[in-house]
């Protein structure tokens, strides 16, 4: 069986020994050192080369999370995989169950068509930034809307412009000039197309998507499917999406009755409609939807990004389409998969109680302030103090850092950020920004190289 040695600093020795006692039925024995360092995240790899000693007499040594330095060359020092385990010990147990079953989510089968919904209002410029702009948070398709009495002289230019920056592009229009102008300027697909009007599908390359007449005219719909089969065309079949609470369901039982009479047919969903329409959280609607895309195995979807509320929508739908991808391949529910679509609230906000907290609180002999959440609030402690308050400025009386402005500004955003985890239930850990899943471009930190000056040390 293998051995594993699990390195940590002395606050946290009790707990990650408590955690690892509580594992069932774990495929390996461990050891838990402490290497003489209070805090584990202070941890490095060149400390850990000089305090720990050869021979290892281990399998494996999993280190904490945000333990900097190389642990590649730690493992050819070592002569055994050297790793990072989780950022908290009581993670742990869901860290080594991730790690037996991992998810590949560099793949998906739906396409994200990212419409421009003003092109025309638009010079080049415009039009290339937000094809950027989209691109970046996973478009697959940049969609050139037209829009309706709206002249648009530069179409083809748009067009030709967004060819030869390396995009696919589509033109979406209810006129027929433009979708001429569209598809004979380059574009990969036109939409809409309907039974009237295939006829455009013959003077252009560009591959149709085909709508009804009307949206509950479904039989005109699959006429334009039927035709377009008996031509060999290639096409995207879209029954519309509609709004709530105006055919939502109806139109869910369109895209189902589509899939039973063409199993075979590619489809697009547009998700605009609900995403730009319903105000609530994107990321949950994107969640769904593109579960039903998986289920109805839908070759692509339309989705804007006008409303400010939509402005992630983009990016949403790229993680949706990989975890539910990930999932339909693993025939496994969506969770446990990427949390990047649960922006408000964390699995597992609180990994410590508040008698635990005390503990790590009780251990502690130095001045410096530790600020931690559980149910019951906000904690804040160090040698001289330990308190426990659900408003922040409720804290600043025991902590006096009165004639002290750096630490005082240090903490107070420090306590804003834990009472923000606190009420959404999220994951509070000190001297790092909240994490709201994809709703924010982050940084990747670098954990080979040293960490950049504190927020004290900057400020002071």
């Amino acid at each position: 069986m293998e051995h594993i040695v699990f390195l940590t600093g002395r606050l946290a020795e009790k707990s990650v020994v408590q955690v690892l006692e509580g594992l069932t039925n774990a495929p390996f024995t461990w050891e838990v050192r402490e290497i003489g360092l209070q805090v584990a995240a202070l941890m490095t790899a060149d400390m850990i080369r000089r305090r720990v000693a050869l021979p290892l007499r281990a399998d494996r040594m999993i280190v904490p999370g945000r333990c900097r330095g190389d642990l590649k060359a730690l493992s050819e020092h070592f002569g055994v995989p050297v790793e990072r385990g989780p950022e908290e010990a009581k993670d742990l147990p869901l860290h080594f169950g991730q790690a037996a079953r991992k998810f590949d989510l560099s793949r998906y089968s739906s396409d994200i068509f990212a419409e421009i919904v003003d092109a025309p209002r638009l010079d080049l410029e415009g039009i290339a930034e937000r094809a950027r702009h989209y691109a970046a948070q996973g478009a697959d398709v940049i969609d050139v809307g037209c829009l309706p009495d709206t002249p648009f002289p530069h179409l083809e230019d748009a067009v030709r412009m967004l060819k030869a920056n390396g995009y696919r592009v589509s033109v979406d229009s209810m006129v027929t000039d433009e979708l001429l102008r569209g598809g004979r300027a380059g574009a990969d697909y036109l939409m809409s197309l309907n039974a009237d009007t295939l006829w455009i599908a013959d003077e252009v390359a560009s591959t149709p998507v085909v709508v009804a007449r009307e949206p509950r005219d479904v039989e005109s719909l699959y006429q334009a499917i039927d035709t377009l089969n008996a031509r060999g065309k290639p096409f995207l079949a879209d029954p519309i999406l509609d709004p709530i609470p105006f055919g939502f369901a109806a139109s869910i039982a369109r895209y189902v009755a589509l899939r039973e009479r063409y199993p075979d047919v590619a489809i697009m969903l547009g998700i605009g409609n609900l995403t730009e329409l319903t105000e609530a959280d994107t990321s949950g609607i994107n969640a769904v939807l593109l579960g039903v895309a998986a289920e109805l195995r839908v070759s692509a979807v339309l989705t804007t990004s006008v409303s400010l509320h939509a402005r992630r929508a983009v990016r949403e739908a790229d993680v949706a389409r990989r975890v539910m991808y990930a999932a339909q391949e693993a025939q496994v529910l969506p969770k446990g998969i990427d949390p990047s679509l649960s922006a408000l609230h964390a699995k597992r906000p609180f990994p410590y109680d508040a008698s635990e907290i005390s503990a790590f609180a009780a251990q502690v002999r130095d001045p410096n302030f530790r600020v931690q959440v559980s149910m019951d609030g906000i904690h804040v402690y160090n040698r001289d103090v330990h308190v426990v308050e659900s408003d922040p400025f409720a804290l600043y009386p025991h902590l006096n850092v009165e004639n002290d402005g750096g630490h005082a500004f240090y903490l107070g955003v420090q306590a804003a950020r834990a009472e923000i985890a606190w009420q959404l239930g999220k994951r509070f850990d000190q001297d790092q920004a909240l994490d709201w899943g994809c709703q924010v471009d982050r940084d990747r930190e670098d954990l080979l190289v040293w960490c950049v000056p504190g927020a004290t040390k900057k400020g002071s």
